[in-house]
Parts: structure tokens; sequence; C-alpha cells
């Protein structure tokens, strides 16, 4: 007789610092822990959600708090928004949106703030200096006078 996938399940499960359950089956490149539950492949983090919490709502995407993609320790995940679970991250994106002034010391507020066609912020007050450079280049004034 087969065994049942929560059987399999709790095989793979090891204690790890921080009170992590380490996933040792099956690690995709990207660090998350697959298992496969009545021939459908899923992730690892998601079965356990599921089992212990109930169904995802939807639109939702489960977080690990812990940080550590290989855990599926059901109190270490969280279901959130993609948003939320980008900017929680340590990706380029999530510390951009942290960011709370313009590479050049300006403060991110809503008067001093527009948003890009891609989506990122701007500085209106850099944004402005930079068109009247480039104003001024295209109309040959290359350096003001000094006062």
């Amino acid at each position: 007789m087969p065994r049942e996938w929560t059987d399999r399940f709790l095989a793979r499960i090891t204690d790890a610092p921080g009170g992590c359950w380490q996933w040792t089956g099956y690690l995709m490149p990207n660090g998350y822990a697959r298992i496969s539950v009545n021939g459908e492949r899923q992730y690892a983090h998601r079965v356990a959600y599921e089992a212990v919490r109930g169904p995802i709502p939807d639109g939702l995407v489960v977080d690990h708090l812990c940080r550590n993609r290989g855990c599926v320790n059901p109190d270490h995940l969280e279901a959130v928004t993609q948003r939320t679970n980008v900017l929680r991250g340590e990706s380029f994106a999530a510390a951009r949106a942290r960011l709370v002034r313009c590479l050049r010391g300006h403060r991110f507020t809503t008067a001093n703030t527009c948003i890009a066609s891609n989506g990122t912020r701007k500085c209106r007050t850099c944004r402005g200096a930079a068109r009247a450079h480039s104003r001024r280049r295209t109309q040959g004034v290359v350096h003001c006078a000094a006062a």
C-alpha cells in the first residue's frame, strides 16, 4: 500500500535554527521545497499552510516570515498579497520601495513625488533640475556665469 502524502511530508522535515521545519526532500534551484501530492507537484510550504490553516484565499500568496524558503513550519507562513510579499523581501524592487529619500536626498512626499510609467517613484525636484539642465544644453548654455 502506498504511503499517504502526509507520511511522506512528515518524513522530510527536520528541526532547524529559529524554529524552522527544514525540508530535506527536493529543493528547487530557487530554494523552494516541492512535494508530489496525488500525482501533482506542489510547493511544500503551500501544502503545509493549507493542511493547517485551510485554503489559501484567492489573490494571496504564502510568505515565509522566517525568510527561509525551505521552511514548511505553518507558524512561519502567512497568506499575503504578492505586493506585500515582494516588499518584505530583499530584492532590488523591495529596497527601492523602502527608500524615503531620492538619491540626492530629497524626501519622497506626496507633493514631491510622481510615478513614472514603469511604476517607479521619481523626485519632482530632481526631475525639474534635470529638465532645466537639458533645456540649457539645447539652448547652448553650458555653464551659468558666477555671481
